[in-house]
């Protein structure tokens, strides 16, 4: 669940949501020197914007990334299965079903699996309910991603194969 509400500048692209510590600023994107890239993820990358969706998958593949599509929410969910994933990325508005609603559904069958929302929406940033666990401005380039991806991806134990609670 989004826990923090600070306003975004320019300059800020990417937001890592910490439930456990509601004052985590706005994380800008820039590298430090010893963030690994993460490499080899099974990621499910949901997008409406096919160009857009290509340009991201070969943004993930370059970097060793295996990349299942689906162009709506609803076309997601059919293509999820628990354990197949170690990373969701997903847009906010999209026909069929809005990315916070697969992100809902998702967190239902795997709650520790990283789900990650691409977006130039501001109305993803302000839904209490979203339960993205990080939000990635548009347009966005390979370090945002890159950066997003080693936040989310390299402290973490493996989600795909982690246990699952279904509430």
């Amino acid at each position: 669940m989004i826990a923090n509400r600070n306003s975004i500048s320019e300059s800020e692209k990417f937001e890592l949501i910490d439930d456990s510590d509601a004052g985590v600023p706005w994380v800008e994107s820039e590298f430090s020197a010893e963030q690994a890239v993460v490499r080899g993820k099974r990621i499910l990358l949901v997008d409406d914007e096919e160009p857009l969706r290509g340009l991201v998958r070969m943004m993930l593949e370059l970097d060793g990334h295996q990349v299942t599509e689906a162009s709506n929410g609803a076309e997601a969910l059919s293509l999820f299965t628990i354990g197949e994933f170690d990373l969701v990325i997903t847009d906010f508005e999209m026909p069929a079903m809005k990315g916070n609603d697969l992100a809902v559904r998702i967190k239902l069958l795997n709650p520790s699996l990283p789900i990650l929302m691409i977006t130039a929406s501001e109305w993803a940033r302000l839904d209490d309910e979203n339960p993205v666990d990080a939000l990635l401005n548009k347009p966005l380039t390979a370090p945002d991603l890159r950066y997003a991806l080693g936040k989310l991806l390299s402290t973490q134990p493996d989600p795909a194969r982690s246990s699952v609670v279904l509430v």
